[in-house]
């Protein structure tokens, strides 16, 4: 009996050893979505909307500001008055000049008939050349002063035409430099126009690097307040010199298109980028490290299973790794807990894990 017992045991030992082991759980994972890289990022940089062209004029006689007519940001037409001068000193000039032609013009009548005069006793025989000569040259030289004098009555007249301040054509104010009540001098800066109508973008970017900027360079231009106001630009020019206290040079960026919401004074945010070849960059957690060689875990999406693959790498950061065409763009591969794995290994896509 007891033998009998003993086969039995043995019996279902045997049994059992023959079952197949329980499957492996399901992993949960974090992975994430391989995308190429087509471009590289060279920095960002803040700026605004500027108009290209812009004009600071200012008066073209001396004088007291008077009044001023508009503001900053008010948009002028051609020949809209901007300010004015006191015009006193302009309306005592224009009466001198006046006074002063009167008065030439009264010698030119004396002058006219003195001429006329002698010329009629020297035809009669009774007058000597001589003083037919000294007649005929006080007229011309009376004639001479009155061009004169109607030239300075003309300028006078200009000087006063000058204590208006206009706009020579359609633009926005933005910039005064002087208020009312202020004395300034002839061609000293008063107000700063824009015209509206070409706008660009303007940055200042690091003198070290514009030396390396490539020829190829794409700036993306957003708006800092509505970042879906987009477009794209290049450069215009930049200034051959950096600015001593921050070592950066302005640069000038022509717009490709100018969105209605890139208005003058408009805060920007400039991304700059330059096309490259196509590479795989990635998170270094994807890397795993066996047996002096670097493989990464890529998911079949059919099976929900993970298998390695041995890569190449370009470069390496603390951050980042820069892989070479070992991995297709729209493959995705586990990005953390590599080392945990085993092949064909069932895993579950965390809902958290990149698109």
């Amino acid at each position: 009996m007891k033998r009998l017992m003993l086969v039995l045991c043995v019996g279902m030992l045997v049994a059992c050893s023959k079952e197949e082991p329980p499957p492996e759980p399901v992993r949960p994972v974090l992975s994430i979505k391989v995308q190429a890289l087509d471009e590289e990022s060279l920095g960002r940089f803040a700026g605004s909307i500027q108009a290209r062209y812009e004009s600071n004029i200012g008066f073209r006689v001396p004088g007291r500001i008077a009044s001023r007519n508009v503001d900053v940001g008010a948009e002028v037409e051609k020949g809209a008055l901007l300010a004015t001068l006191d015009p006193t000193d302009q309306q005592n000039q224009l009466r001198s000049a006046q006074g002063d032609l009167a008065r030439v013009q009264a010698q030119l009548i004396n002058a006219q008939a003195n001429a006329r005069r002698q010329q009629e006793l020297f035809d009669r025989g009774v007058g000597a050349q001589a003083q037919l000569d000294i007649a005929q040259t006080d007229l011309k030289t009376t004639q001479a002063s009155l061009d004169q004098a109607k030239a300075a009555v003309d300028q006078a007249k200009d000087q006063l035409d000058y204590v208006e301040l206009r706009a020579d054509h359609k633009a926005i104010v933005t910039a005064w430099n002087a208020e009312a009540g202020q004395v300034v001098t002839a061609g000293q800066q008063v107000v700063t126009l824009a015209q509206p109508d070409i706008k660009e973008a303007v940055i200042d970017l690091p003198d070290t690097l514009v030396d390396q900027l490539p020829a190829d360079v794409v700036f993306q231009v957003a708006a800092q307040l509505d970042p879906r106001i987009t477009t794209t630009a290049i450069v215009r020019e930049i200034e051959p010199q950096a600015q001593s206290a921050t070592r950066t040079r302005r640069a000038r960026l022509s717009l490709t298109d100018t969105p209605p919401g890139f208005r003058l004074g408009t805060a920007i945010s400039v991304t700059l980028s330059s096309a490259i070849k196509p590479r795989i960059e990635l998170p270094v957690s994807v890397l795993q490290e066996v047996d002096g060689k670097s493989r990464i875990w890529v998911v079949d999406p059919q099976t929900q299973t993970v298998s390695p693959r041995d890569v190449s790498l370009i470069s390496r950061t603390d951050s980042t790794v820069v892989l070479t065409n070992s991995v297709k763009s729209g493959e995705r591969v586990v990005s953390a807990g590599v080392n945990s794995l085993k092949p064909g290994q069932k895993v579950k896509i965390d809902e958290d894990s990149p698109q």
